[in-house]
This record gives C-alpha cells, structure tokens and sequence, in this order.
C-alpha cells in the first residue's frame, strides 16, 4: 500500500446540517472516497465496505495495522443481513433490544465483505448507528460503510470535527461536523459465533444489559499472538494521547507533590488550592456523563502541550467497565 501522505487532500470541513452536505459525502463515498461522519459513539473514517480499494484508504489514511480488523455500518436489519452469513435468533433479539445503538455484533461473513475488511478472518462485526448524520448517508449511499474512528491509529479517537482533522487533515477530503458525540467512547462488541456469545470490547451497553437479553454472555480473555483478531479494539496499546497517560494507583495526593508544570490531571474530584486549574480537568462522577467527556479532555491536555496525565482511579462497577478497559489500554505499558 502507498501512504496517504503522498495523496494530499484540502481536508473540507462542512456542517452537516448544510444544504448538500449528506449528498455530497454519499457522492465521494459511491466513488470510493473517505468521509469522516459523526456516530454517537466516536467519529468514524468511512468507506464503502464492499470495495476493497476504498477500505484499503483506510488503512492508509489510519496507518492502521492490516490485521486490525473494521466495524460495518449498516442501517437496517436487511442491510446487515447482506453482510453476514447467518443471522441467529441472538443477533435478532439484541438488534430488536438495542439497534440503532452502540452494539456491534460479529457474526460469519458474506462474500460480499471483502477480506481486508476482516484483517482476512471470516467473521465481520456489524453496527446499526444511532447518530442521524450517519444514518441518513447510509441511507442517500444504499451500501454499508466499513468505519473504524477517523484518527491516526493507536491514538485517541475523536468525538469532535476538530479532532478529526488535527489528526487526518490533508489525508481525507470531507468531514461532517456533527458536534460533539453523544456517548464519547466505541461501541460494545460481542461476538456471537461461538458457543457462547461472548464480550470482546466493553462499551457504554453494559455486559448485565446483554445478560438481561441474552442470559449466559461470557468475557473474552486477550487474544494470542498468532490469533486473528475478530473485531477492533482487543490491541493492548489502544486510545492513546501523545502524552504519557498513568493510571494512579491509591491516593492522588500523594505523586501531586512530584508533578511539575507538564503534568496534567484528570480526576472527579475539585484540584487543590495550589494546583493550577487550566492542568486540573475534572469530569462527571456519572460514568455516562464521563464518558461522554474524557476522549475531549484527552485531547485538550495533547493540545495544551501535557508531556503526562495522570488519571484518578476509577470506580468499580459494570458501568465503568468499558471507561476502565479505554485508560488501561491508554495507559503507558
């Protein structure tokens, strides 16, 4: 593959409410182009999923790696059908309970989905988005769209238009500016082809929602070496800032004394007197409402210059699960 840095684009930035807008992303989408759009998840970089020369700008524009497998959009039940060999009784309860919504589901692949899609395994993870942007250029397209997050890989995925483009700005033609994402971190994926449905990435759809649907759902163990990877997300170096990102470990208080002007902190809690406030970000105690805005505040420490950030400890509970899963892999390794 070429890099995309040898393709430079004038990275068009268009309000996704702007007349012609929707039209003009489906447009550069059925010509196998990529178009940065709003999900209520993340913002997602995305390509018409059957055409392995448009996925493959993904990868491009991403660096990300080929074994790195891409989420599918879709907008219906009958879209997804096309992309999957079979469509069990699960897949049709949870897309009942929780599409469009933050669900992915990885089911056998069709032919129509080619490999480079699926870093060549045979199973492809599927997703109805909820976020109205999206939803209506799939709609304009009447094709799926492979959609992993519009940044550079390994990086903070973005929940704002800007970060899209200070991360792929000259790599890309089109982002729709949406505001900011709803949720702010990627969706829940589970694996339904196994003996068991089984959790590979946690996200804001808690695993207890799925058992209340589905019963019995198990929690995948990390992924051997030489293991294909089923769905994004199962890396352990993932969603990470420029700046060393450390989870503390106990009281706060107690590296506050050590940190010097470069440090940053993202805690629940108010910043002490001395500490300076533009460095002290503190975000909700409700696990959504943090959600929603921690990739935001990632990016703000990058863009205030922050050579570290230290995260407060987490609280326990399925509903910080996915929040947790996001830092660890954040986290300096």
């Amino acid at each position: 593959m070429t890099d995309a840095s040898e393709h430079a684009f004038s990275t068009e930035v268009q309000e996704a409410d702007a007349p012609g807008a929707l039209g003009q992303a489906a447009e550069l989408l059925a010509q196998g182009q990529l178009v940065a759009l709003p999900t209520e998840t993340v913002y997602g970089l995305a390509a018409d999923a059957r055409s392995p020369e448009a996925v493959a700008r993904i990868f491009e524009a991403k660096g990300r790696p080929a074994g790195n497998p891409l989420i599918v959009h879709i907008d219906s039940v009958e879209m997804a059908e096309g992309c999957v060999a079979a469509w069990p009784r699960a897949a049709a309860q949870l897309a009942g309970a929780f599409w469009p919504g933050p669900l992915s589901l990885v089911l056998p692949k069709a032919d129509s989905i080619p490999d480079i899609v699926t870093a060549g395994g045979k199973t492809v993870a599927v997703r109805c988005p909820a976020h109205p942007v999206f939803s209506a250029v799939l709609a304009k397209c009447g094709f799926p769209l492979a959609a992993p997050s519009a940044n550079r890989s390994n990086r903070v995925s973005p929940t704002r238009a800007e970060h899209v483009v200070d991360q792929l700005g000259g790599r890309i033609p089109l982002v729709l500016d949406g505001g900011a994402c709803d949720i702010g971190i990627e969706s829940t994926v589970l694996d339904l082809t196994g003996d068991t449905p089984t959790l590979l990435r946690p996200g804001m759809i808690l695993l207890g929602q799925l058992q209340a649907v589905l019963g019995q759902v198990a929690t995948a163990k990390p992924p051997a070496a030489a293991e294909p990877l089923k769905s994004p997300g199962q890396l352990q170096q993932h969603y990470s800032p420029r700046a060393k990102l450390i989870l503390v470990e106990g009281n706060l208080d107690v590296v506050l004394g050590q940190a010097d002007v470069m440090v940053h902190v993202i805690a629940r809690t108010a910043a002490p007197p001395a500490w300076a406030s533009e460095r002290w970000h503190r975000l909700p105690d409700s696990a959504g409402d943090f959600a929603r805005e921690l990739y935001d505040t990632l990016h703000r420490c990058d863009r205030l210059g922050a050579e570290t950030i230290l995260v407060q400890p987490l609280p326990d509970g399925d509903e910080w699960a996915a929040l947790r899963d996001r830092l660890n892999r954040a986290a300096e390794v």
